[in-house]
């Protein structure tokens, strides 16, 4: 057993795709199989299950999933703290974002990064708030940028980008030449949300509840997975939607969208740098964190929407 063996297996697991998995790696379909059926000789236990539509881990091979991300990780931290020793910032970052934070903000902070430091790579994993905490916990990822906070004793947060909210609506919606509608306006229409392990979606529930309201009230006509969806969807007619003006902004400048405010009715998140409490990170780690808390004061300290989306 090695650690690039271990690495194509994860590959296999993550995308359910021996082919796709041989893309990634770039190496030949027949090698990574090859590679998932020495493990499984080497542990005497199926690990892959090969359906005609996915490969699908067995729970043999979920286990040793968990593990053999711990062992890349340590080595990613081994690689980075011997480059730290010779006075180099170099090595491979595994971190993670939920929607708004993974896909909006920390790729131009990423990018901030490597331009400093040119030997560092990065490998950025998206999900929801509560995937991102379960990836932590199991130290797949170093750290993540979620859009909620935990009660998880085991994982350390604090609060990093201030985010605002708006109701977003087509560009040729009824409401859309409007600056603000009424909250007994919105009751009726029909309203996309996002799926119950979001960040964005617990936000909304929270400032609903701190304006004496409740979803249950509302005309929920779809809930999808993600922001990208949601937006397809608000274009498509299918509803209106409280979306991050992070998430919108071009769609908004380019007139594909139109946002507008809800009287007396503010919609503020924020995101949280999250990490294992018990952990101490890597000197990599360590680097890209102040360099992220720095980035993140620019954020919150801009007072324009060109400041804001420059970072």
């Amino acid at each position: 057993m090695d650690l690039w063996r271990l690495k194509i297996f994860c590959t296999v697991v993550e995308l359910r795709s021996f082919s796709l998995a041989a893309e990634r790696v770039h190496i030949s379909q027949p090698t990574v199989s090859s590679h998932i059926k020495d493990l499984e000789s080497h542990f005497g236990i199926r690990l892959i299950d090969r359906t005609v539509k996915e490969a699908v881990p067995t729970k043999a091979g979920l286990l040793l999933y968990e593990y053999a991300g711990k062992l890349l990780s340590l080595r990613t931290q081994t690689e980075a703290a011997l480059a730290e020793f010779q006075g180099r910032v170099k090595g491979t970052l595994e971190i993670g974002g939920s929607t708004i934070p993974g896909v909006y903000i920390l790729p131009r902070i990423m990018s901030a990064f490597m331009a400093h430091y040119p030997e560092v790579k990065f490998s950025l994993k998206i999900g929801d708030t509560e995937e991102m905490i379960t990836q932590i916990l199991q130290e797949t990822i170093e750290i993540g940028v979620v859009g909620a906070r935990t009660g998880d004793k085991r994982v350390a947060q604090r609060q990093l980008v201030e985010d605002e909210m708006r109701l977003v609506a087509p560009a040729d919606h009824k409401w859309a030449g409007r600056p603000s509608i009424s909250m007994d306006m919105l009751i009726g229409e029909p309203l996309i949300i996002r799926e119950p392990g979001s960040g964005t979606l617990s936000s909304l529930k929270r400032n609903l509840s701190a304006a004496g309201e409740s979803l249950d009230r509302f005309n929920v006509a779809a809930e999808m997975g993600s922001t990208a969806a949601v937006i397809q969807g608000i274009k498509c007619g299918i509803g209106v939607s409280f979306l991050s003006m992070s998430a919108v902004s071009e769609d908004v400048e380019s007139g594909r969208l139109a946002m507008l405010k809800v009287d007396e009715f503010t919609l503020k998140r924020c995101f949280y740098l999250t990490r294992l409490a018990n952990r101490t990170l890597s000197p990599l780690c360590e680097t890209f964190v102040k360099f992220l808390t720095d980035s993140a004061a620019l954020w919150n300290g801009g007072h324009s929407e060109k400041n804001r989306h420059s970072i």
